[in-house]
């Protein structure tokens, strides 16, 4: 995990550093078409019956809103201050706990809500609307967020159906041509250094996934989860030695607010799936409580 939150990080300085002289929409191609290279021989080792699906419209659209997720991800990146832009995209699991709710019809209790709630309070905290430091650049990274929270119901939904090899490889699949679109409009070839960080960005962000789901069969998300959060400082710390960024104290009090939220969250949800292991059928409790 502490791997795979180095291999995040790196990607999203890798993003910030490319988006000095590309668009966001060539980026987040690049970031595909060289993860897609980057996963491939991993995935050709699989047995070709495997990689089959029936759901190949569900993938679509799946792959379209974690397009939109994506590009604004990396527009927030290249354009907000790094920790401010990593820390708004922690709200995502709080969004995520909402949509299993409505979508899944997973039962939510007490105390798993009053997390969303207070992690709710942190993404108010960063943002403060209102004040002279709103700004428009803030909300797209909170759509980011909300996208991606979509998106982890959707991979919920397809792997019931197909392994997570497969879903996998039919995401990148979907992604490079989807994201290859709208970055035609604006299409100019990387010079120079940033063939770099547009390879880096793939190779990480890649490597980053495949890291993390080994991660989560390794262990349990609990005790996982608050090891991704030194991304935060890790980017906090480059972007004030190499792009003069200073994060202000209402951010870090923001930041904080909703790591505890989701510390508490992944909590509940590994004590849940123990028991959910370990009572009689009857007695378990649904992960989504």
């Amino acid at each position: 995990m502490l791997a795979s939150t180095l291999c995040f990080g790196v990607m999203a300085i890798t993003i910030r550093l490319a988006s000095h002289s590309l668009n966001t929409l060539e980026i987040a191609f690049f970031r595909n078409f060289f993860g897609l290279l980057t996963v491939l021989p991993l995935l050709m080792r699989m047995d070709p019956a495997s990689l089959r699906t029936k759901q190949l419209p569900r993938y679509f659209v799946r792959c379209f809103i974690g397009i939109f997720s994506m590009l604004c991800g990396f527009w927030a990146i290249g354009h907000l201050p790094l920790a401010q832009a990593i820390s708004l995209s922690y709200s995502s699991p709080v969004f995520v706990t909402i949509l299993a709710a409505l979508m899944l019809g997973e039962h939510v209790r007490g105390r798993r809500w009053a997390a969303v709630a207070l992690g709710f309070i942190g993404v108010l905290v960063i943002v403060r609307p209102g004040s002279h430091e709103f700004t428009a650049g803030t909300l797209i990274a909170l759509a980011a967020a909300v996208l991606s929270a979509v998106v982890a119901i959707q991979i919920k939904q397809l792997s019931r159906v197909d392994a997570a090899n497969t879903i996998v490889l039919y995401t990148y699949l979907f992604w490079v041509p989807l994201s290859l679109v709208p970055a035609l409009f604006v299409w100019e070839w990387p010079q120079g250094i940033a063939w770099v960080w547009v390879v880096a960005a793939g190779l990480f962000g890649t490597g980053g996934q495949v890291l993390w789901t080994h991660a989560l069969k390794l262990g349990e998300v609990s005790a996982l989860t608050p090891i991704s959060f030194v991304q935060l400082p890790l980017v906090a710390l480059v972007g004030w030695l190499w792009f003069g960024e200073v994060v202000d104290a209402w951010t870090w009090v923001g930041a904080g607010i909703i790591l505890a939220a989701n510390a508490y969250i992944a909590h509940r949800e590994a004590v849940l799936l123990r028991r959910h292991a370990t009572n009689a059928p009857t007695e378990a409790a649904k992960p989504g409580e």
